[in-house]
Formats: C-alpha cells, sequence, structure tokens
C-alpha cells in the first residue's frame, strides 16, 4: 500500500463560504432523492442512500432536510433526475470529469460546455479522459481515530487497496463493488467514516504552474457552482510551494 496521494492537495483550494453550504445541502439532498429512487427509501435495504445520508451527515446537514429528501422519492411530483457524465479538457490539457444529476440534459451540457471554453478547456466525448482514471471507493476518517499504524491494520483486514495519512486525515481506497463490504468492515474497526463515496482517481497527474494552477482552480469552482453538478474530478497535481502562494 502506498502512503503518497497523487492529487489530494488539489483538495487544497481556498475555503469554501458559509454562502454555499445551503448549495451543498441541496446537492447531497438531489443525491439521497435519487438514490431513494432507484431502490427502496430505507438506508437499512438500500446501500447507496445509506451513503448518501451518512455523508450528509458528516456535513452536518439537518436530520428534518435528510428526511424531506428521502420522502421527496416517493412523492407524485417528485423530479425525475438522471446522471450524466461530461468529460473533457482543461488548461495546459489536464483531464476533467464532472458528474451531473439533471432533470435537463441540454441545459446542463450547454452551462459545462460554456465553462469548459471560456476557461480555454473544451468538452469531449464520454469516454474521453476516463479511460485514465480508475473508477475506486473512498473512504476518509479523521486523523483522532488513531495513528497510521492501526489504519493501515484495520484498512489491511477490511480489503482495501491503498491508504494515504497526512495531516488532513486518514484516506482510504477500496475497489468500486467493494466499497460497501470494506466500508462496514471499517466502520466496526475505527467507527463511523467522515465520508464515503465512489470517485474517479487519476492512474498518474500532470504538475502544473501557477498560472494554469489558478485558471483550473477557477473552471472547477465554477463547475462546482453549478446547480446540476455533484463532482468534479481531475488529474493536475500542485506542488506545496505553488500551493502556499496561491493560499497566501
Amino acid at each position: 500500500m502506498a502512503g503518497h496521494s497523487q492529487f489530494k492537495n488539489i483538495m487544497h483550494r481556498k475555503g469554501r463560504q458559509d454562502a454555499v453550504r445551503s448549495k451543498m445541502f441541496s446537492k447531497l439532498a438531489r443525491e439521497i432523492t435519487v438514490a431513494a429512487k432507484t431502490g427502496l427509501p430505507d438506508v437499512t435495504m438500500n446501500a447507496r442512500l445509506r451513503l448518501a445520508v451518512q455523508n450528509a451527515k458528516a456535513q452536518s446537514m439537518p436530520k428534518d432536510n435528510i428526511e424531506r429528501a428521502i420522502k421527496k422519492a416517493s412523492g407524485a411530483d417528485s423530479e425525475n433526475y438522471e446522471e450524466v457524465r461530461y468529460e473533457g479538457y482543461g488548461p495546459g490539457g489536464v483531464a476533467v470529469i464532472v458528474e451531473a444529476l439533471t432533470d435537463n440534459r441540454n441545459r446542463t451540457a450547454s452551462s459545462v460546455r460554456s465553462t469548459f471554453s471560456k476557461a480555454g478547456g473544451a468538452l469531449g466525448e464520454t469516454g474521453s479522459v476516463s479511460f485514465s482514471f480508475d473508477r475506486v471507493g473512498e473512504i476518509t476518517y479523521k486523523l483522532s481515530v488513531g495513528d497510521a499504524d492501526k489504519v493501515m491494520e484495520a484498512a489491511i483486514e477490511a480489503g482495501a487497496e491503498d491508504v494515504v495519512t497526512d495531516e488532513d486525515g486518514h484516506t482510504i481506497y477500496c475497489g468500486f463493488e467493494d466499497i460497501n463490504e470494506v466500508s462496514k468492515a471499517l466502520e466496526t474497526a475505527l467507527g463511523e467514516a467522515e465520508s464515503v463515496k465512489a470517485i474517479w482517481k487519476p492512474q498518474n497527474t500532470i504538475e502544473v504552474d501557477e498560472e494554469k494552477a489558478q485558471s483550473l482552480m477557477k473552471l472547477i469552482d465554477t463547475l462546482e457552482d453549478d446547480d446540476d453538478v455533484q463532482n468534479v474530478y481531475s488529474n493536475f497535481e500542485v506542488s506545496d510551494e505553488v500551493m502556499a502562494k496561491l493560499s497566501a
């Protein structure tokens, strides 16, 4: 198991303001509603719903909001959201994957395409960049659950594939199809995780300079600001020196 994250440092962008908290809750609620609609509205019987609720709780989403989102799935007037993935290239040829839940594909596609174009990038066909990523499970824990050795031992026992421990916490990776099994085993050993989700992990990263990093972060922030966009993944890496400048 490796001990170095190839892309973790791109997450150290400037902190989000409290003003975007409601937008985050809206996206979490949308995922909960879709999860409840695609299976049973019961967290004990629906693995996707269980993960969605767990992640909502990790972000301190109120219980009432969670219950409302689940109930919304059974309502006759509930929106029919469709899962869509967009792939393209940002400044410097950096690969970008965008996951969306939308009730209007044309609106979302137009918005995402426009965002790429304005950033000097280009939207490609589905599959144009995802071949250079692996679909894996990502389970995160705070440092307070134990030291690196304890987490590594628990991860190996649970059947995980990789562990990264840094100043932000413990990040455990597993096969996409093993997310539920591994997360349950880890919960027994370490307690409830901070987050459990499926991600697109880049096989290799591209280190970018300060100028390109600024452009890419702006692109990702704009994409994430779109109500229909749930997740954005990329394969760029920023050195600690450049990150220090950006955070100054």
